[in-house]
């Protein structure tokens, strides 16, 4: 299984590839980043490409060849609010990742009408198409937008930037499945980013900012041991993540119910941080 993961030199992203490379039913592992991935140069991994890209707001043939049967995409890119202004924000947060969707869905393996208009063209390159490449054809393609905590899609006068983004940035990738089901986005909010335990990304984990270092510090412990609720630890939430880029939990998503699941029109999913942890059997042992 081919997977593309963003987002790879920070926290959330780190503990997604260190999870797919552990895993060794992913074949082919997709990095598209804008500078040399530490972690991934560590691990000298076969299975391993990363694509220098420096405009995430455009993908060329060139690109989206490389990728061509990749079947999902953990998309872990983003930045804190407090580090850019807020039009950068929105182009990070929201456009970048609708950029990259839209891209997505011209993948052959999507097999989608806007990629093929023309009925006897589309025929034409049915007839010429291997056995092997006939047989990959119309496989869905899970593409897994991390949100975070706070998102919503009701946003008031006072909601901050990071959760009216965010929630609109949902909705939007929300409405791309609805229109192309083949197209199968959801999204995943986790809480407290918990790696404390997680030493096998610990040394490519950007260094965080002062006051996020002093916030973690403080923070950290009170939620690890009093407010299991809040955790995300980010060992199982790598994994969880990519299990969603392969379609593992679609049945168990489809089913999901408040307050650990909100379902939208078209089959777009949001996982709240209760639903992974439920999911992944934290509930009780953190």
């Amino acid at each position: 299984m081919h997977l593309i993961l963003t987002g790879a030199t920070g926290l959330v992203g780190s503990a997604v590839l260190d999870a797919m490379i552990k895993m060794t039913d992913v074949t082919k592992i997709s990095i598209i980043s804008r500078r040399p991935v530490q972690m991934a140069e560590a691990v000298n991994d076969p299975r391993v490409n990363v694509i220098i890209h420096k405009d995430f707001s455009h993908y060329d043939s060139e690109l989206l060849n490389k990728v061509r049967d990749a079947t999902g995409c953990v998309w872990a890119l983003g930045i804190s609010q407090s580090q850019v202004s807020k039009e950068e924000y929105v182009v990070i947060t929201k456009d970048y990742a609708l950029a990259a969707a839209k891209a997505f869905q011209t993948l052959p393996s999507l097999n989608l009408p806007e990629t093929s208009p023309n009925p006897s063209s589309q025929q034409t390159a049915l007839s010429n198409t291997s056995p092997a490449t006939s047989s990959s054809a119309q496989k869905p393609f899970n593409f897994v937008y991390v949100s975070g905590l706070g998102a919503t899609f009701q946003p008031g006068p006072f909601t901050a930037t990071y959760s009216r983004v965010k929630g609109e940035t949902e909705l939007l990738l929300a409405e791309m499945r609805r229109q192309h089901p083949l197209f199968r986005a959801s999204t995943m909010r986790p809480a407290y980013i918990n790696y404390a335990a997680h030493d096998a990304i610990k040394p490519f984990v950007p260094k965080r900012p002062f006051l996020t270092r002093t916030m973690e510090s403080l923070v950290g412990p009170v939620i690890s041991l009093g407010i299991s609720s809040m955790n995300s630890p980010t060992g199982p939430l790598g994994r969880f993540l990519t299990e969603m880029a392969m379609g593992r939990w679609d049945g168990e998503l489809a089913k999901g119910k408040a307050p650990g699941f909100e379902q939208l029109e078209g089959g777009f999913t949001v996982v709240n941080n209760v639903g992974f942890r439920e999911l992944k059997g934290l509930v009780l042992n953190g």
